[in-house]
């Protein structure tokens, strides 16, 4: 089965790394769909992404459980989803499926529980703290 998830992946952490891997154990195909730094901006604002598109796209392929990923520069990976036809789609704890972007072009749509403590976010704001 071919599994998609997509997201920001700007500053990566134990969480991502563990929500990759339990993706990837619910098939044999993973495929990201990975923000632009457009889009990234547009999303959480000018002073991110913190690394570019290509360091994150680098970083995300060196892992074992990720085998493709795809940059998009639009807002939602929704044409993104149409284009590939993923058989499930997953997402972090903080969906319900039917605010996921791309659950009507798919099978099965699975959220995966967040590891507690882990966010970017956080770990800017502690970077922010401490400089």
């Amino acid at each position: 089965m071919k599994i998609f998830t997509n997201g920001c992946f700007d500053i990566l952490h134990k969480g991502h790394v563990e929500y990759l891997q339990s993706s990837k154990n619910l098939g044999n195909h993973l495929t990201i769909g990975l923000n632009s730094d457009e889009s990234v901006r547009r999303l959480k604002g000018d002073t991110r992404p913190i690394n570019n598109q290509e360091d994150r796209k680098y970083i995300l392929e060196s892992l074992t459980c990720v085998d493709k990923v795809i940059i998009f520069d639009e807002d939602t990976p929704y044409e993104l989803i149409k284009r590939i036809k993923p058989d499930i789609i997953t997402k972090g704890g903080d969906y319900v499926r039917e605010d996921i972007v791309g659950y009507d072009l798919v099978r099965f749509t699975v959220v995966i529980p967040f590891i507690d403590g882990y966010s970017t976010t956080n770990i800017i704001r502690k970077v922010n703290d401490t400089t």
